[in-house]
């Protein structure tokens, strides 16, 4: 399964690695991750831990644009699904950003900072992507303090 780091550092997305092989290889970025925040569960997850005035600077800057059939419509809508996301729950989006591919993205927050871990499948593996970001959570959670991640999904 691809895991990926990333962080909301000085009001940009940025993704700080990304972990795959070849027989399960990372989401494709063809569409900028810091411009599409909204489509994406890593975007979602970190947008979702800043403050009202900090998510629409971020929207001001980079406007939703559907990239897919299911990607959230306009900034409103958007802004209605973070409100709504419960606090250090997984962030799911399915075809959002590109089409055949699930995502999960768990929230990291330590001090001000905003962080995200995050897992990508196939669409047809979708079926396991809750149980996934699940036991991503509980490692993440039990190893924060140390640094020092292994995850086997």
């Amino acid at each position: 399964v691809p895991v990926y780091y990333a962080m909301y550092r000085d009001g940009e997305i940025e993704v700080m690695c990304v972990s795959d092989t070849p027989g399960t290889p990372a989401v494709e970025e063809w569409a900028d991750f810091r411009e599409t925040g909204h489509a994406h569960a890593i975007g979602q997850c970190l947008l979702s831990q800043l403050d009202d005035d900090a998510r629409r600077d971020h929207l001001d800057r980079y406007p939703v644009q559907p990239l897919t059939p299911y990607t959230v419509r306009d900034g409103h809508s958007l802004l209605k699904r973070l409100e709504r996301m419960r606090r250090m729950a997984p962030v799911t989006e399915r075809q959002e950003y590109a089409l055949g591919t699930v995502c999960a993205a768990i929230p990291i927050t330590v001090g001000t900072t905003a962080a995200t871990m995050a897992i990508s499948l196939p669409l047809h593996q979708a079926d396991r992507l809750l149980p996934a970001a699940q036991r991503l959570q509980n490692e993440v959670g039990r190893r924060l303090g140390s640094l020092a991640l292994s995850i086997s999904i």
